[in-house]
């Protein structure tokens, strides 16, 4: 595949486009790109016209790889850009029909199989596109060697650094289980080969993530390729395909993934599961302990703060007979919380901060110089990264996440962080999710008020959310309007839709006052 983009005029440093559904295709021209010295960048497929529009000039994509019915959305780009020169469609298996357009298939075929394609850099560019929860998407550009180092398992976690690229594969044929290992009691060798499904998709950074370091750790990598969630099928694969390590999108994936093995507890073999991983939004207590208790084979759940800026926060780790918590992370020694002076919070004040990370990180936003500047800081003679995550320090060291400085409420001069919100009101019995936002008001500046998709069962009352909201949080906190929904949209990672939850705030009355 390396060879037949470099056909077609595909060079190093230059930007591919990856509009995709999860699919071989897509693993396997991202590879090719990095083959080539080119650049994939990732396109949410969920995007349309003008979104299109701005990543397609944005990122300078001079080709574009796209499944063949998104071929509409690519139509509907108001103006292309002139670098974007070849588009090459994915056939579905479904698709009948010739068609004059450029098919993947042909350029796979019209490339030699011979490996010529000479060195790589550690300078070399990996580049993700983020939208956050507002704004338009963004790319985040980083070397090769760094972002190998801090999450895709390059580090030989559990072992020296590597220092040669050839260790890679060394050490790939020797050490297979080396993301469970930590997690293993002793006496117990763990699986013969470690088996990864991610449930991200491979669009966002945490499906990207889990396909290079499995990868590059000698395992076996698994995708779910159905266009919509369906957990039974997501056990099937389990099942058949003997999964060891299941990544989940906190509540959003773990909710109807726990309900279905506690509905159908003897359907489904899911004894290859020793570990699960969350990360992209919230993995609520009450949804760790039943997931634990739902797959006996789980030695641990691991769970990530982070983002395509700092990859990696804080963490947490939950077990069988220990206490879970929805939002305390622990801190690393490359991670603190820094105030307006980028000085670290003092443990206990109850000072709310945001979550900084040195080492390692990204070069920058790409062609966006000043975002650059603002979320990449010195401090102390080192570069720290500040996403825009706040959280404050408990007086243990205990991180509390709170959630977006960008989506911050402030009604009457308190400042409100809706995950914190979000995290207790998610574990009422009748809410199966829910998203806070902030409504305007004439007296308060803003009122905290929820977007709430209720259980099967029933559905809470505002008088109902708002006491057990305060049984758990300052009452300032609790919302004062409930929106019911048939559902609650988030993206194809799993985030809240904010947007979204706004219009429905700004279009229908709520279901209280």
């Amino acid at each position: 595949m390396a060879h037949g983009l470099a056909g077609l005029g595909v060079g190093p440093g230059d930007h591919v486009g990856l509009f995709l559904y999860n699919c071989a295709e897509f693993v396997e021209t991202m590879l090719a790109c990095f083959k080539l010295r080119a650049v994939p960048v990732n396109v949410n497929y969920r995007y349309v016209g003008d979104e299109l529009a701005h990543l397609f000039s944005d990122a300078d994509l001079v080709a574009l790889v796209h499944h063949r019915d998104l071929g509409p959305q690519v139509a509907s780009v108001p103006s292309r850009p002139p670098s974007l020169r070849v588009l090459i469609e994915v056939a579905d298996r479904r698709d009948v029909g010739d068609t004059d357009r450029l098919c993947y298939e042909d350029v796979l075929a019209s490339g030699s199989a011979t490996r010529d394609l000479g060195p790589r850099s550690a300078d070399d560019h990996y580049v993700l596109y983020t939208g956050g929860t507002t704004g338009l998407p963004k790319g985040v550009v980083w070397r090769h060697e760094d972002i190998l180092f801090v999450t895709l398992g390059g580090g030989n976690p559990g072992g020296p650094p590597i220092e040669r690229p050839e260790e890679v594969g060394e050490r790939a044929r020797v050490n297979r289980s080396h993301r469970i290992a930590p997690f293993l009691p002793p006496g117990d060798p763990g699986p013969d080969e470690f088996v990864a499904l991610s449930l991200g998709p491979l669009i966002h950074a945490s499906g990207q993530w889990t396909a290079l370091s499995t990868l590059l750790g000698g395992g076996k990598l698994v995708l779910y390729t159905h266009r919509s969630m369906d957990m039974s099928r997501v056990l099937e694969l389990v099942e058949s395909e003997r999964v060891t390590m299941l990544t989940i999108v906190g509540d959003t994936s773990g909710r109807p993934l726990v309900e279905l093995l506690e509905a159908r507890p003897s359907s489904y073999d899911t004894s290859s599961v020793r570990l699960l991983g969350s990360g992209g939004s919230i993995l609520t207590a009450g949804i760790k302990d039943r997931l634990l208790a739902s797959l006996p084979s789980v030695l641990a759940i691991s769970e990530a703060v982070g983002s395509s800026e700092a990859p990696v926060q804080a963490t947490a780790i939950a077990t069988k007979g220990a206490p879970a918590s929805s939002l305390s992370f622990a801190a690393r020694d490359v991670t603190m919380v820094v105030d307006d002076d980028l000085r670290p919070v003092t443990p206990g004040s109850g000072d709310i901060g945001r979550l900084a990370t040195r080492g390692r990180g990204p070069i920058g936003y790409h062609k966006d110089p000043a975002r650059t500047a603002r979320t990449f800081v010195e401090i102390d003679g080192a570069r720290w990264s500040l996403p825009g995550d706040m959280a404050t320090v408990e007086a243990d060291g205990t991180i509390r996440l709170l959630g977006r400085g960008s989506m911050c409420i402030n009604t009457g001069g308190e400042k409100v962080y809706p995950e914190e919100v979000e995290a207790v009101i998610k574990a009422h019995p009748h809410v199966a999710d829910a998203v806070v936002v902030g409504a305007e008001d004439r007296r308060w500046g803003q009122r905290v008020v929820c977007v709430v998709q209720p259980t099967p069962d029933g559905a809470p009352t505002l008088e109902e959310l708002q006491a057990h909201c305060r049984a758990h949080l300052a009452g300032y906190k609790a919302p004062r309007a409930l929106y019911l929904v048939h559902e609650v949209e988030r993206s194809a990672a799993g985030k809240p839709d904010y947007r979204w939850a706004s219009a429905v705030v700004s279009a229908v009355a709520p279901s209280g006052t």
